[in-house]
């Protein structure tokens, strides 16, 4: 097929260009929802990374056999969405479970949450309408996301889902550069420069990682607000065994 021409996918036309997609490799890496747009219809996998603090938190709960719902918004509808499935909604206080990872400990295995994000959420919820298999990947879990991206037939996909300036648009953020990275390192296909540059990204931090989030902006961010103790905790690397796999509109831990 010309490069050129438009791909047809699930009877729909796909206005994004072999190029874009990065045609041709077998590992492939993107940033936020317009990389979720142009990779999620032509991979086998996509991993969904957001460390400061998504898919941490998704890590976290799913550690703790939680069953974590993202949600793209915070606002009334989330409440609604959050009872419709018998889950409990963070972020409503201050000593209830929230985005913060450890917050997520409190409450006992089998638990249901609704965790609301505007980047990681989104990523996840926009992944799932393409790619059928749709995992939450961050720093502590590197190496278990990449062990089962190699169960899968690629290519395969990984999005840094970056932060939101307050107009909308894309922030990119080192950490999340870092945290794929981390994931492509570890993988043995062939990588697209794209994909190549995370690794780089990650190999030159490898070293000081915990000081890469606390000096990124979003650590600073974060620092602001006094939650150093979330960036230290997503700092750790490849600590976690937990593959959260989006199934039924829940991240649940998959069988690897």
């Amino acid at each position: 097929m010309p490069q050129d021409e438009p791909f047809k996918v699930s009877g729909r036309e796909d206005a994004s260009p072999a190029w874009a997609n990065q045609a041709g490799f077998e590992a492939r890496f993107d940033w936020g929802r317009g990389g979720v747009q142009r990779l999620a219809a032509h991979v086998s996998a996509l991993a969904i990374v957001d460390v400061l603090r998504f898919t941490t938190a998704v890590e976290t709960g799913v550690s703790a056999g939680l069953v974590i719902y993202p949600y793209g918004f915070r606002d009334d509808s989330a409440e609604t969405f959050a009872q419709a499935n018998s889950a409990i909604l963070a972020g409503r206080g201050f000593n209830g479970p929230s985005l913060s990872p450890q917050s997520l400990l409190s409450l006992p295995a089998g638990s249901s949450v609704v965790l609301p994000s505007p980047n990681g959420a989104n990523c996840s919820l926009l992944a799932i309408k393409e790619c059928s298999r749709v995992v939450a990947g961050c720093l502590r879990n590197a190496c278990a996301i990449a062990s089962w991206l190699m169960t899968i037939q690629p290519p395969v996909g990984v999005i840094a889902c970056g932060e939101l300036w307050t107009d909308g648009t894309l922030r990119p953020s080192v950490e999340d550069l870092v945290g794929a990275g981390a994931i492509l390192a570890s993988l043995s296909l062939t990588r697209s420069p794209e994909a190549e540059s995370a690794v780089a990204a990650f190999q030159g931090a490898l070293d000081r990682l915990e000081t890469t989030l606390l000096d990124s902006a979003s650590g600073r961010e974060l620092a602001q607000r006094s939650q150093t103790e979330d960036i230290l905790w997503s700092s750790r690397l490849d600590i976690s065994k937990a593959v959260p796999r989006l199934i039924g509109g829940a991240f649940r831990q998959d069988i690897v």
